[in-house]
């Protein structure tokens, strides 16, 4: 017997077992590690003594798929995965990818587009009356109802659409066990409704009077366009003043004669609760019967989880409403112990990818009111510039970093879940940019600024590009004095909400002073449970209720993507008609500041070409 969890009847006969308790579906493949939430969640059950299947990737064209372990004694767990499915399916330009990384050998179409309503529909096919529950990041993000970016439209909350019988929000190890307890003490899955960090829905008579009522879906998708945005833009700001569990309320969205309450969310699991849950006997692997491994394995496999959640709440991030921002982190100890079992896998060349979560060098809550009182739900503890509250302190994560690259069998210990660059140059000390240039990257140091103007930054909740820039001068005087040569990679996103053609323009001017064009840049996606999304789809800021501009059409998305790679000979068109509708026609021509010739090199000068 293997030591995965069941993946079929033979496993089950193995184990003994005539029936699971619980049968996890997901639509990633099977891999037993602890950056893969099925894993996590599995293995969390396993440890309170419940007995645990794994159905992976399940063909969601027939009901039979979902009856090769039988039923479960208490009920059918669905999770679209580690990713959103349809993130995971479409580009921003909504072009279907050809690869899936969590799929074995990286095969895509291994799963159905918003996986966990075919999933969770499936099961009810298969039996039914059997509980359904469903989770991770595609149910966490989609609780209320929510824009849809992929059909440009706003879509219901994925409690109803998959008729399951409850939702859970956020990383899920507290709800579960809470759920499953109730589940085995007979208490019918429809009567599970005070379980902090779950969703659920109910009568009329049943809301409960303290709730606060959101805009209804009825408000949501009325003929007013400006009642309607703004009713969005609403809700959701009542949603994200409502995502910390000690400031929470209860809230409840109106469905007709249905109605979906949330409860408020679950406390974050504390260190000592954490380590337990990141030394359960993972296997480390993917099951063996993916004979061409799982793509996305490989670059966790020797990385360690330090910690979650985050306090920097860029508006185009959904940390805040899945992780919250509430930072816990793992003892050094516990680190430190993983760290060393790494060493004995036969495979591990001497090599940590990583040692960070979120952000990296993040390691407590920000201040220590978070502690007891949660996160302000109208101030951010970094922008527009970091609280006088704010505990900078990098001391125990630099004792983990140091502790661990000293271990023996050990070469390097990389750094490479991103660090916050403002957050690291409020630091008093410089030991940790020292520490970081001198023995964590290797050749480059990839950070994201995202852009320089002011207007565009305040909608993302950056910092001001003399952050950045200052973060930059000490970075590159520190490997002048370490004698290294190391680089900056900054990342940027084109066509966020607040972006005009202008602001494009000047990251293309900042670019061009700083030499430095990007390879790659991430045109803005709208996924659902993030600010930027709400204002993408509202064109309002729900932090202020205020109107903000929202590139739109494909002809200025292109534009401005163009414009971050200005020298690129297939952009040129499209940078030369961004600068004439801009009126900067100055920027086109021969001198140091132009980003472009009055004519395309290698082609005619004849009308086509000329400015």
């Amino acid at each position: 017997m293997n030591n995965f969890l069941p993946v079929s009847k033979t496993d089950m006969d193995a184990r003994g077992w005539d029936s699971c308790d619980f049968l996890l579906v997901t639509g990633d493949a099977y891999v037993d590690h602890p950056s893969f939430g099925a894993a996590i969640i599995s293995r969390v059950l396993e440890s309170e003594g419940y007995k645990v299947g794994i159905i992976s990737q399940p063909d969601w064209r027939t009901p039979e798929s979902l009856k090769i372990l039988g039923r479960p004694r208490y009920a059918f767990l669905v999770t679209s995965g580690n990713m959103d499915s349809m993130v995971s399916h479409y580009t921003v330009a909504k072009k279907r990818r050809k690869r899936d990384s969590y799929s074995p050998g990286g095969e895509g179409g291994k799963r159905p587009d918003r996986a966990t309503i075919v999933y969770a529909n499936l099961v009810r096919q298969a039996y039914k009356k059997i509980p359904i529950i469903i989770g991770g990041i595609e149910a966490s993000l989609r609780r209320f109802a929510h824009y849809d970016y992929w059909r440009d439209s706003l879509r219901r909350s994925i409690l109803l659409d998959s008729k399951a019988d409850l939702l859970v929000y956020g990383m899920g190890e507290k709800q579960i066990l809470n759920i499953a307890k109730a589940l085995a003490e007979g208490t019918p899955a429809t009567a599970i409704r005070d379980i902090p960090g779950t969703v659920y829905s109910c009568s009329a008579e049943e809301v409960p009077p303290e709730a606060v009522v959101l805009p209804s879906h009825e408000d949501l998708r009325q003929q007013d366009v400006k009642k309607r945005y703004r009713a969005f833009a609403e809700s959701f700001r009542i949603q994200y003043r409502n995502a910390d569990p000690f400031q929470g309320k209860k809230l409840v969205e109106a469905y007709g004669s249905r109605y979906v309450v949330q409860n408020p969310p679950e406390h974050p699991l504390g260190r000592e609760e954490l380590d337990r849950v990141y030394e359960l006997p993972y296997t480390k692997a993917p099951h063996p019967d993916y004979l061409d491994g799982v793509p996305a394995l490989e670059e966790v496999k020797f990385s360690l989880v330090s910690n979650r959640g985050c306090f920097g709440a860029c508006s185009f991030c959904a940390l805040a409403f899945h992780q919250g921002r509430i930072v816990t982190s793992r003892s050094v100890n516990s680190l430190v112990a993983e760290a060393r079992n790494l060493t004995g896998d036969p495979d591990f060349k001497g090599y940590i990818h990583d040692v960070g979560g979120p952000t990296a060098n993040f390691r407590f809550p920000a201040c220590r009111k978070q502690e007891t009182l949660g996160s302000c739900p109208d101030k951010q503890c970094l922008f527009p510039k970091p609280c006088k509250n704010l505990k900078v302190d990098h001391g125990e994560y630099l004792e983990a970093l140091r502790t661990i690259r000293k271990l023996p069998g050990i070469k390097k210990v990389f750094i490479r879940s991103g660090i916050r660059f403002d957050y690291l140059i409020a630091d008093p000390e410089d030991t940790f940019m020292r520490e970081l240039c001198e023995h964590h990257i290797s050749g480059q140091l990839k950070v994201a600024p995202e852009h320089v103007s002011s207007r565009v930054l305040k909608a993302m909740g950056k910092p001001g590009r003399e952050i950045y820039d200052e973060f930059a001068k000490r970075y590159r005087r520190t490997n002048e004095i370490l004698g290294k040569k190391q680089y900056l990679v900054p990342y940027f996103i084109s066509s966020h909400p607040g972006s005009r053609l202008e602001d494009a323009i000047e990251l293309a001017e900042y670019l061009r002073d700083t030499r430095f064009i990007p390879d790659q840049v991430q045109d803005f996606y709208p996924t659902p449970g993030t600010l930027s999304t709400c204002m993408f789809y509202t064109g309002i800021d729900p932090r202020t209720m205020k109107p903000v501009y929202v590139p739109k059409t494909h002809e200025e998305k292109s534009m401005q993507r163009a414009l971050l790679q200005y020298r690129k000979p297939e952009n040129y068109s499209l940078v030369k008609n961004a600068l004439r509708k801009a009126g900067r026609q100055d920027l086109i021509g021969n001198g140091p500041k132009a980003l472009i010739p009055p004519y395309q090199r290698g082609k005619s000068r004849g009308k086509r070409g000329r400015l």
